[in-house]
């Protein structure tokens, strides 16, 4: 039998965006990020472990800042005492 999998939309790069990424360690992920929010030109951060792994994807449009931005903070607080390394992908408006 055929399985069909569907691509995740969320890790296109669109016309008009690039990708930049960021390594940190853990006690400096959270102000990276924090960081990268106050520039105002990210679409879309996601952060992924040392072995390449999403462990979390965070949209960044005008209309989720204020709904997700408090949760998905205190969730990067938690990723940072758990990880050591970590890579930051940001999807930025060119």
């Amino acid at each position: 039998m055929l399985k069909y999998q569907q691509k995740n939309p969320l890790n296109k790069i669109m016309s008009g965006e690039h990708q930049e990424e960021f390594k940190v360690n853990g006690e400096e992920l959270l102000k990276k990020i924090k960081e990268l929010i106050a520039e105002g030109n990210a679409r879309r951060i996601i952060i992924k472990n040392e072995h390449g792994a999403t462990l979390v994807e965070i949209p960044m449009t005008i209309g989720a800042i204020g709904a997700i931005l408090a949760p998905a903070l205190a969730a990067i607080g938690a990723i940072a005492a758990l990880v050591t390394h970590c890579t930051i992908v940001v999807i930025k408006k060119d």
